[in-house]
């Protein structure tokens, strides 16, 4: 099945809007029909199995080149417009795109390039003079659907192939726990060329929900606004807008969102501090941790907002029809309380990496995705995250982990976030610097001394940084991840 029929297979004939607002309206209807044309312009231009990028904010433009693409059979290659040069064109050149969806904010930087060029002027006269007819019925849902480019924690950018059947499964496995329905509506601010954000058009979609497009989450007021004029049901963040939320807004946490019936959180850990102040603003509000990666079409555990208390810092369980391990060299689980590597295993599980048959072994091995993540499980089967394999600090010999740190740091009630890193030092081979994230309002009420004061209250000497810094300005990427 393709996977295009499968978001359309209950909802392409639901009477409302799927974006209601606030720059951007367009219906089911319109967004089926519409796409629809495309694929069959798509296969008389290029024909199928080809690479196409999809250049553009959120937009309805984005969702309507994303799908035409997939319907059409080729192969979607949704790219960040905000890359260094440098990468895109490393992206252009391994792909070999024969023609792209560009949107007017970002066509001018690609005027030169050599593949064909739709924008968003240019989908009105394509449309007109094509009928839509029926398509293949037996699409083989083992094709290949998109490759999404990610630098991962390496730094180094790898495509990540997604078959049809790899996101009609994380879909199917996500509304199961979250319970979606057509009555939903969720504030829209990951962008579409990451897989979070992928997942909730995915998800709203096939449920035949609504997405409110929200391109600018700097301006918080906006998306305050948002979730109260278009009563969102449903909000998803990585850790740097809850941070952002809880503690560069000082009314957040006062507000009522009476249709705010749940929250999600991926994109990496979230500081339990933080976690616990949201809830305890918003007690009624369902929050859902979640834990993946690309190569997993988004998703690969979640804890129960019931569990949020009781299992506090855990990434939860596996997703339905999923299997996670907390394994040793030989795919073998180890004991609980022991630390091991979280493998994988499931539908959801990429085809592998495009162009690189070694990387993809390494970490594809007898079905089991191998993600880099040490953790291990409590005597009830939770999963906690002690790592990565290459996250550990040495200070004198001692194994000291930067996540123990930051954790601690950012309990005082004025940091922002904080990043750990280790610097050379001529006595100690290794220590511990401290970058540390405030507000502007704060940099004349927080010291160097009141942090290490408060480190000691936690933590054990040897893991008290040596060198703190302070910042105003937070490192995030175009994701809203970490940067460093």
């Amino acid at each position: 099945m393709n996977v295009f029929d499968y978001f359309f297979e209950q909802s392409k004939n639901i009477d409302k809007n799927l974006v209601p607002g606030p720059k951007e309206q367009v219906s089911y209807n319109e967004i089926f029909q519409t796409s629809l044309k495309l694929a069959i312009y798509l296969q008389q231009e290029v024909g199928t199995g080809q690479n196409i990028l999809v250049i553009s904010e959120n937009s309805v433009f984005f969702i309507l080149s994303y799908l035409s693409v997939l319907k059409s059979g080729n192969v979607c290659i949704p790219m960040n417009p905000g890359l260094e040069d440098k990468l895109k064109n490393e992206i252009i050149k391994e792909s070999s795109p024969k023609l792209a969806f560009i949107s007017k904010k970002y066509k001018r930087k690609f005027s030169e390039s050599r593949f064909q060029i739709i924008s968003n002027d240019d989908i009105e006269d394509i449309i007109a003079n094509i009928e839509n007819e029926d398509q293949d019925k037996n699409f083989d849902s083992n094709k290949l659907a998109e490759i999404i480019y990610t630098s991962g924690s390496t730094g180094e950018q790898k495509g990540v192939m997604i078959t049809h059947k790899n996101i009609i499964a994380n879909t199917e496995s996500i509304l199961q726990y979250l319970n979606l329905t057509v009555n939903d509506t969720i504030e829209v601010v990951l962008p579409f060329y990451y897989c979070y954000g992928l997942s909730l058009l995915h998800t709203h979609l096939r449920v035949g929900g609504s997405l409110v497009l929200n391109n600018s989450f700097i301006f918080i007021g906006n998306v305050i606004d948002d979730l109260k004029k278009y009563n969102c049901t449903g909000f998803a963040g990585v850790p740097s807008h809850f941070q952002i939320l809880l503690r560069k807004s000082k009314d957040f946490k006062n507000m009522d969102f009476p249709s705010l019936r749940y929250v999600t959180q991926a994109g990496g850990k979230l500081h339990n501090v933080f976690i616990e102040e949201f809830t305890e603003a918003f007690p009624d509000i369902k929050f859902y941790v979640m834990y993946g990666q690309t190569e997993a079409t988004a998703r690969l555990s979640y804890l129960e907002p019931e569990m949020l208390k009781s299992k506090l810092g855990s990434i939860g369980k596996a997703i339905p029809g999923v299997e996670l391990r907390i394994a040793n060299n030989d795919f073998d689980e180890v004991k609980y309380g022991t630390e091991g590597e979280i493998i994988a295993r499931g539908d959801n599980i990429m085809k592998g990496y495009y162009n690189d048959s070694e990387l993809t072994a390494k970490t594809i091995r007898n079905g089991w995705l191998f993600t880099g993540d040490i953790a291990k499980r409590d005597k009830d089967g939770y999963i906690f995250i002690t790592g990565r394999k290459k996250e550990i600090i040495k200070v004198s010999g001692v194994r000291i982990s930067p996540k123990e740190i930051e954790e601690v740091i950012v309990r005082h009630p004025l940091v922002i976030d904080c990043r750990i890193r280790a610097e050379k030092d001529d006595i100690m081979g290794e220590q511990l610097a401290a970058t540390i994230y405030i507000s502007e309002s704060s940099i004349d009420k927080i010291s160097e001394k009141d942090i290490k004061e408060h480190c000691i209250k936690y933590l054990a000497l040897k893991k008290i940084p040596t060198v703190i810094s302070f910042e105003t300005q937070l490192p995030f990427n175009s994701s809203g991840k970490r940067s460093i």
